[in-house]
């Protein structure tokens, strides 16, 4: 079933990732919320409301967000708000590791960074986001293979 999803990432430190990512959903004909990185930074400019009102109405008509994470992601504050309005309106989510992907701009591999579900507590909780939502690796778990996949499981999770 195809899905409509929302991609949350670090849009500066890791397009040259993202872009690979996002290209293997669209060959497999899947639906994809995504920005480039100069429609981000023109958002951006018209100030947090803009920016909160961009992420609410990507948001709409999505079943899973995927959290594609890279090296910085995880201090990003609008990849955590990003979370937190998938979490309240339903969405699946799952993280993705990006950083094993070479930048097609640099030809770099990046460092692993920190799983930016556990940033975020249940409410009345000590249980973090990381304890109920699932992160893979791209390289490693065969991300262009198996995406489909962790989104559909991530759907019926959540009950979408």
């Amino acid at each position: 079933m195809a899905r409509k999803v929302f991609f949350s990432f670090h849009h500066k430190g890791d397009i040259g990732r993202i872009g690979q990512v996002r290209n293997s959903w669209l060959t497999k004909g899947e639906d994809a919320g995504y920005v480039d990185e100069v429609s981000w930074e023109s958002i951006k400019k018209q100030g947090d409301d803009a920016v909160k009102r961009w992420i609410d109405n990507q948001l709409n008509g999505t079943s899973v967000t995927v959290v594609l994470i890279g090296t910085e992601t995880s201090n990003r504050p609008w990849v955590d708000y990003e979370i937190r309005q998938s979490h309240r309106k339903g969405n699946g989510l799952i993280g993705v590791y990006i950083h094993n992907l070479k930048d097609f701009r640099t030809g770099y591999i990046s460092n692993k960074g920190l799983n930016p579900f556990g940033n975020i507590k249940f409410a009345n909780s000590y249980r973090t986001f990381a304890d109920d939502y699932p992160v893979y690796d791209w390289v490693n778990d065969g991300g262009f293979q198996n995406l489909g996949n962790w989104v559909e499981s991530a759907a019926k999770k959540a009950g979408r």
